[in-house]
């Protein structure tokens, strides 16, 4: 299992926010619209009160509802948010696996493709159906390393979509999606497949990838592909 911080520095690599700025221990993101794991603050090291509302007032003034990240063993900064009304959002788990133990047998025949980018308009109609708009492409856009996306397909039309990007030995899969009439019919775990394929040819060693605790159904995908859970993490977001 890698270190949190090595994964750290591949989901910063592979979903990367629009810009960062340092205030004390504080890195604020412009996420640029494409979501909480862009967009949300972290806090390294030592913080005062002072710190945290120099953070807040910054993420305001640049017309943002301020949110925090708290990785493990930041206890501490998740009282002190708790402290200020913060509520906790989206507790998020890693999923990670070697390669060979994923990449076994191949997809079925013209189940899914890769696609380098940009993605086909199809792909992008299917991630715009499930949440994925323009920001979230905009930041796989940004993305300077080894990537490609992922097309799935159910029958003879097109059902599933995912984008996944290398930094060195660590793959991440991002923005796995499958429309509501193509679901449990396992093309979730063939794009996982496909995915780990690519990142094989790639250079990697491994794949890993985020996902809500809450989603049951992708949870234990993810465990029966045997994938092992990681660290997790949680947002704070300060009350509205």
């Amino acid at each position: 299992m890698p270190s949190n911080d090595r994964i750290e520095a591949a989901l910063a690599t592979t979903w990367p926010p629009a810009a960062l700025r340092r205030i004390g221990p504080v890195t604020l993101r412009d996420g640029a619209g494409g979501g909480a794991r862009v967009g949300a603050a972290t806090v390294d090291g030592a913080f005062t009160a002072a710190d945290l509302s120099g953070a807040e007032q910054a993420m305001r003034a640049d017309g943002l509802h301020p949110i925090f990240r708290i990785r493990p063993g930041e206890d501490d900064l998740d009282q002190a948010l708790a402290a200020r009304g913060y509520l906790v959002r989206d507790a998020v788990v890693c999923f990670i696996a070697a390669l060979p133990d994923l990449a076994t047998a191949r997809p079925p025949p013209v189940t899914t493709f890769e696609v380098t980018w940009p993605p086909l308009a199809v792909q992008a109609e299917i991630w715009a159906a499930s949440g994925t708009g323009p920001a979230r492409l905009a930041v796989m856009a940004r993305v300077q390393g080894p990537k490609a996306t992922i097309l799935g397909r159910i029958g003879d039309r097109p059902a599933g979509a995912a984008f996944v990007a290398c930094d060195g030995d660590i793959a991440m899969l991002h923005a796995i999606a499958v429309l509501p009439d193509g679901r449990r019919q396992g093309l979730g775990r063939h794009m996982l497949t496909a995915a780990a394929f690519w990142a094989q040819r790639s250079g990697a060693g491994m794949l890993a990838l985020l996902v809500t605790q809450e989603n049951a159904a992708a949870n234990a995908l993810y465990q029966a592909a045997g994938m092992t859970t990681g660290p997790a993490y949680h947002y704070r977001i300060a009350p509205a």
